[in-house]
């Protein structure tokens, strides 16, 4: 049986590609985690964790809409 590709709304992002996505730094993305300002990551491993991409698309047209 042939997989399914993942919809971009449940596609998961690494670090990089989130801080790049949302111009902020890895600081700053953490920080707002904690404030709850930013959405928080899903763990996917003991070591690892992403976010989802709807959630991070949401976060930047929610500031865009702020602007």
């Amino acid at each position: 049986m042939q997989e399914q590709p993942l919809t971009s709304s449940l596609h998961i992002m690494r670090l990089p590609e989130v801080a790049a996505a949302c111009g902020i730094s890895r600081a700053a993305i953490y920080k707002a985690i904690r404030k709850g300002e930013f959405p928080r990551q899903v763990k996917l491993s003991g070591r690892s964790s992403g976010w989802v991409r709807a959630e991070i698309d949401a976060w930047v047209k929610e500031r865009m809409a702020a602007r």
